[in-house]
């Protein structure tokens, strides 16, 4: 392939959904981006598993290879843009080829730079080139270059946000339709939103791991993927988000992480939100990103979460990014500042975590039962708001009722304490659901 003298020289590696549509948004665009950027922007070559498989565009041109790492050394090419996917294995390899060999990386992979990120960015430091990464958290949404970049003057008092189309999408189902968790989640699957096996979105892993990318450039700490607190969105039921509507509140998963005394509180589980309040409003696969600071205030930002148009926009503007720099220029660091200025990730204590809670206990109706909840919250302080009760309506357990808790501000520690003595007391039919409620 012949290309101008200063032409920007791409080899992408994975040709999924994202890695086409990237070659469709350069070859549309190419002309746009040249004027933009000040020089052409190629794809020279590219990598995947299969040659022969038809992908509705033109790769002829390029260079095939079929290791992603000799591609990564290849002189052919300046940017790696990595899109296999996987915290470890060939995508990590090529990524640290690629550094090693000076040339910059952009990825959209979540999984990797939650593990090696701060590896990867020290590397990249120590060689001048850039890592970017806008397309692995909230799709299309740019919150890595507003965080990394714009809000630079500004201290980041707390990050959350919707930032799992597949939890969004069956949740708002759930509430718009009445259907339960698992019939919106075969239909997530046939619809392709939810992968065969769903674990990784629905218990709250993926929004992990883009949380601890948030959270570093938050609060300048090491990413520290394993020391977030995760809940999913399978344990909650018609009845829960019924009962989140009686009461004014709409049931999101979020990520929360924020500064406290005691360290970084990361955390990822079902939340009651105010059904009026701007997070509330988002609906379906959409993702949306919430930035508290302490001079612009608080910003919120709402988009396509995920897909190969959106991916592809992200990952286009980080290789943009790229194309505008001139040899010599400051590199803005990976995480916001550099690797070697990241403070060690200290945990804040979660049971320590104050706000109001959702309790929904499903009791038999024996005489005492509820004095005996109420005297297991007042054991701990426990203050009520609201209580609600529902009898049950199953013929079978007509003897059963919902009692749904809301309580004033208080920690984690004592609802759980309280919801321990509670099911000590044999008064229970089922496990006793608890929500955390974000105002």
């Amino acid at each position: 392939m012949v290309v101008e003298p200063h032409a920007l020289r791409i080899g992408i590696a994975g040709l999924g959904t994202v890695g086409v549509a990237l070659v469709q948004v350069l070859e549309k665009n190419g002309a746009l981006l040249k004027e933009r950027c000040g020089r052409e922007i190629v794809v020279t070559a590219v990598c995947s598993r299969d040659r022969n498989k038809d992908r509705g565009v033109d790769l002829s041109r390029m260079t095939w290879f079929d290791d992603p790492v000799e591609l990564a050394a290849s002189p052919e090419v300046d940017v790696l843009v990595e899109l296999i996917g996987g915290e470890e294995g060939p995508a990590l390899d090529a990524s640290r080829a690629a550094l090693e060999n000076d040339k910059h990386v952009v990825t959209a992979n979540k999984a990797m730079l939650a593990r090696h990120g701060v590896e990867l960015a020290t590397l990249a430091e120590a060689k001048g080139v850039l890592l970017n990464f806008e397309a692995a958290v909230a799709g299309g949404i740019p919150v890595i270059k507003t965080m990394r970049e714009t809000l630079t003057a500004n201290k980041v008092e707390r990050v959350y946000g919707i930032l799992n189309g597949t939890c969004n999408y069956i949740l708002t189902r759930m509430e718009r339709e009445g259907i339960s968790f698992e019939d919106c989640l075969a239909d997530a699957q046939r619809l392709g939103y939810a992968e065969a096996d769903p674990t990784f979105d629905v218990e709250g892993f993926d929004t992990a791991h883009k949380l601890a990318i948030l959270a570093s450039l938050a609060f300048g700490t090491q990413i520290a993927s394993d020391e977030i607190y995760v809940e999913g969105i399978s344990s909650i039921t018609t009845a829960d988000i019924e009962a989140a509507a009686e009461l004014g509140y709409r049931i999101k998963l979020l990520g929360v992480a924020q500064q406290t005394e005691s360290g970084v509180e990361q955390r990822v589980h079902p939340t009651m939100v105010p059904v009026d309040s701007t997070i509330a409003q988002i609906s379906g696969v959409t993702n949306a990103v919430a930035i508290d600071a302490d001079i612009v205030g608080q910003l919120v930002m709402s988009g396509p979460g995920a897909g190969g148009d959106a991916t592809a926009s992200a990952v286009a503007g980080d290789i943009a990014d790229i194309a505008k720099c001139l040899p010599g220029d400051q590199k803005v660091p990976a995480l916001g500042r550099p690797a070697k200025e990241l403070e060690p990730y200290r945990r804040a204590r979660m049971r320590s975590h104050e706000g109001g809670y959702f309790i929904r206990l499903t009791v038999k109706d024996h005489a005492g039962v509820f004095a005996a909840i109420a005297g297991s919250m007042a054991a701990q302080d426990i203050s009520l708001e609201s209580i609600v009760q529902h009898r049950v309506a199953q013929e079978s357990d007509s003897d059963l009722q919902t009692i749904i808790l809301i309580t004033h501000e208080t920690t984690e520690s004592a609802v759980r304490t309280a919801l321990e003595a509670i099911e000590a007391d044999s008064a229970l039919a089922g496990k006793p659901q608890m929500i955390r409620i974000e105002k």
